[in-house]
């Protein structure tokens, strides 16, 4: 064992009590057997054997290792049986413990033991805590469950722990949002349960445990980060966070987060694919039922709603709303689950602005959003739909769409809800492979509010719809809508750039050769 490391605070003798004896002796063989007698193993048993292991040649410091690690591996078994039985007693035999052998902590023969010790208990001293947070080789080798301790009177330091998982989790987003490995929607495609056992998820779980404390400072980074990068893949993660709390049944978290049931209720929409009545009614009475104030919880489910998942399969679920008024014959405004809708599409859009400003207050929807451009809207799915028939009749040419009015244009260029229904009756279009329809709005979401139609999850899923239009792209008219229109305004900005790049890896090949090299040529041209 190593000298110098607190074993003489235990009353052990080091090699410098030997250093003292030999150098104040006058017979150091004396010195050394007396030495011996003192200090070693006082077992009659062992100093019968002692002789005979001599003549085998086995040393006395192999002798004694042995002997050490074997009385170690039982502490530890014991330990562990301590801790298992959780009980005040079994604390305070193995808090008794810790203080007797924590002085030896720099012993590395001696640490496992004082660490594991450490591990089993609830609460370790302050003192000791900060004797490990000095020490950067020692708070290396702490257990997770004592370093819990540390981070709860340290958010610097667990937010320097955090970070690392947090960069990581956005670079595995990103990847499965440009990766060009596949045609499809990758980044929709998992599941919520497959999504929450990533290992970026799985080891921020670890950190947190059970410590309620700690969940709430990585919400505090999750908010912090979201408003300094407004990048909805941190309200993602707070979704996914509190799910897979969920999955643990760690009601100790669950049961002091208030957005715990609304967004287990929006997990379930996500799951099912859809916002049917019933999970509609329940979602309505989530959001009614936040009592005067406690407006702030507001801010919480605004993330929760802004989560590019959750949003998803919110406007999903909107357009299908709209087809029912098509379908039914009615009109947007008298459809209560299409309002719903409406409003929690609008909160998820209105997050960063709502935290941003502390000003919790559910953004109003204007009742001409209903009765005019959703109007316009359904009028629209009607005439593309009267297309779709016209087109079984022998000899008949389809009639394109006209252009949209300008009241359609002041409402997608000012109205983030406005912005994004059109933007996904774009993807409608464009999954029903409705060429005309394409061609006709796909060049008009340049003007959305904000950029919004440049997002990175939009680009993703329209450039997988368009890949499966790819024989369209044979026509003039369509690549002009696509390419020319859309695409290229934007094309200096890296992420679109690697959305069309995804585009046309698969689609070139349909693509006239000419309208292929003016496109790789202005690309170039852009780059330089």
């Amino acid at each position: 064992m190593s000298e110098g490391t607190g074993l003489d605070k235990l009353g052990i003798a080091t090699g410098k009590h030997l250093n003292i004896a030999l150098t104040t002796s006058s017979d150091p063989l004396n010195a050394i057997q007396e030495f011996q007698n003192v200090n070693g193993i006082d077992a009659e048993s062992l100093k019968i054997a002692l002789p005979f292991l001599d003549l085998h040649g086995v040393k006395r410091l192999t002798l004694n290792l042995s002997i050490f690690e074997t009385v170690r591996e039982r502490l530890l078994q014991r330990i562990t049986e301590l801790a298992t039985v959780n009980d005040p007693e079994s604390t305070q035999k193995l808090e008794s413990l810790l203080d007797s052998s924590f002085p030896a902590i720099k012993n590395k023969d001696i640490r496992p033991i004082v660490m594991a010790i450490m591990k089993h208990l609830p609460k370790v001293k302050e003192e000791y805590l900060k004797h490990l947070l000095e020490d950067k080789e020692l708070y290396n080798e702490a257990a997770t469950e004592v370093k819990r301790q540390i981070w709860e009177n340290n958010q610097a330091l667990f937010g320097d722990e955090v970070q690392p998982l947090l960069a990581q989790y956005l670079k595995e987003k990103e990847w499965s949002l440009y990766r060009h490995d596949s045609p499809g929607l990758t980044y929709f495609s998992p599941t919520p349960k497959q999504r929450r056992q990533k290992e970026t998820l799985t080891q921020l779980l670890e950190m947190i445990g059970s410590n309620v404390k700690l969940y709430d400072m990585v919400l505090q980074f999750l908010r912090t980060l979201f408003l300094r990068t407004r990048n909805p893949h941190y309200c993602t993660l707070r979704v996914e966070l509190l799910m897979a709390i969920h999955d643990l049944e760690l009601n100790s978290i669950c049961s002091k987060d208030p957005c715990h049931k609304f967004t287990w209720c929006v997990d379930a929409c996500i799951r099912e694919k859809a916002v049917n009545t019933w999970r509609s009614r329940e979602l309505h009475g989530f959001l009614d039922s936040v009592n005067k104030g406690q407006e702030f919880v507001l801010g919480d489910l605004s993330m929760v709603l802004a989560d590019p998942y959750a949003m998803n399969i919110i406007l999903q679920s909107l357009m299908k709303m709209l087809q029912n008024c098509v379908n039914t014959d009615t009109l947007p405004r008298d459809n209560t689950d299409l309002q719903l809708l409406c409003r929690m599409t609008a909160l998820g859009l209105n997050a960063w602005e709502m935290i941003d400003k502390s000003n919790f207050r559910e953004p109003k929807l204007e009742p001409a959003f209903f009765t005019k451009f959703l109007a316009y809207m359904v009028t629209l799915m009607t005439e593309d739909q009267v297309r779709f028939f016209a087109t079984k009749i022998p000899g008949e040419v389809p009639v394109p769409p006209p252009l949209p009015p300008d009241m359609y244009a002041t409402w997608i260029s000012q109205y983030p809800l406005a912005s994004m229904v059109a933007m996904y009756y774009c993807l409608q279009c464009a999954r029903m492979k409705d060429k005309l329809a394409v061609t006709m709005i796909l060049p008009t979401l340049i003007h959305c509010e904000s950029n919004r139609a440049y997002s990175d999850t939009f680009l993703h899923c329209l450039s997988s719809y368009l890949i499966h239009m790819k024989d369209d792209f044979q026509h003039d008219d369509f690549c002009t809508a696509v390419l020319d229109d859309f695409f290229m305004p934007a094309v200096s900005r890296e992420h679109v750039l690697r959305h069309l790049l995804r585009l046309l890896m698969y689609v070139h090949h349909r693509l006239p050769r000419q309208r292929l090299d003016a496109v790789m040529e202005e690309i170039t041209q852009d780059k330089d």
